[in-house]
């Protein structure tokens, strides 16, 4: 291209000057979020034996590509310490069917769009008319909320799509028919879901639950993994994850999930104590019963 274009006439421009910047030069890309994270640190700097650290350079320059590409590797450790769940996986999980961690990722998302949009803060307030340090701000307090409201939504979310899953698999789809009973009730219409549907909408592994932090077997031996600090953190880290919602495989399942559930919490279960009705009569005095002849 340098054959037939000219290419940067510096004798044009005459000799350098600092000042002489153009309007919103901004930095590639994939520069971008460290060019966010340089713009919007305040101007820390430590004095130690005589030399100047500026903090405001070293931290943005570590720090969020350290917390980018150390989580990127930390994670699926994290996942099968805190599942117990180690083996291997060929089928992608359903965003729904994973609430933490899709959270988890929509919050690094969020983290990174709000350095990398902070990165041209000054395009940003030129447009939209907004003075600089507002903008400096505003992304300076994103940095944090942001990715916090993004994982609690973004979670919700999930839990909500499965409860709607949930609910296709046992009532069947919405099909938006509004019939009339006879007794003058309006109801609507539903289809049973089709096996290929169900079987996607059921398609979800159960994260199993581990035993609580200090939790013993049937001996009376503790769990040298759920005991100390590691076991608590482990145990927490478990309950969220296996926040979830069951599927129910037809319409039966949940309902006779939900009456058995009802029978145990009235007594009335199969593996309940036997009522007072049921068991067989005993005399209201034993003692005097064995005297008499």
């Amino acid at each position: 291209m340098g054959t037939f274009a000219q290419i940067n006439p510096i004798w044009l421009y005459g000799p350098y000057s600092p000042l002489a910047v153009s309007s919103a030069s901004q930095p590639d890309w994939y520069m971008g979020f460290l060019e966010g994270a340089l713009r919007m640190m305040p101007p820390w700097e430590i004095d130690f034996l005589g030399h100047t650290l500026s903090m405001s350079v070293l931290i943005p320059a570590v720090v969020p590509i350290g917390i980018i590409f150390a989580g990127l590797g930390f994670w699926p450790w994290f996942e099968a310490w805190a599942t117990g769940d180690r083996s291997s996986h060929h089928v992608n999980d359903r965003p729904r069917g994973r609430p933490v961690r899709s959270a988890t990722g929509m919050a690094a998302i969020v983290f990174y769009g709000v350095l990398w949009a902070e990165g041209a803060n000054d395009v940003i307030s030129d447009n939209l008319q907004i003075p600089l340090y507002t903008v400096t701000w505003i992304a300076r307090v994103l940095i944090f909320a942001g990715p916090a409201v993004a994982f609690y939504v973004t979670r919700r979310v999930c839990l909500g799509l499965q409860r709607r899953d949930a609910e296709d698999l046992t009532h069947g789809f919405e099909t938006g028919v509004i019939r009339q009973l006879p007794s003058g009730e309006f109801v609507e219409e539903r289809r049973p879901v089709p096996d290929e549907a169900a079987a996607v909408l059921a398609a979800r592994k159960e994260v199993p639950a581990l035993p609580a932090a200090g939790a013993t077997d049937a001996n009376g031996v503790r769990a040298p993994a759920g005991s100390g600090v590691t076991g608590w953190l482990r145990a927490r880290a478990n309950a969220a994850f296996t926040e979830t919602v069951a599927s129910a495989p037809n319409g039966h399942a949940a309902d006779k999930a939900a009456e058995t559930a009802e029978a145990q919490a009235n007594g009335h279960g199969k593996d309940s104590p036997a009522l007072a009705s049921d068991a067989p009569a005993q005399p209201a005095n034993p003692d005097r019963r064995a005297a008499e002849p």
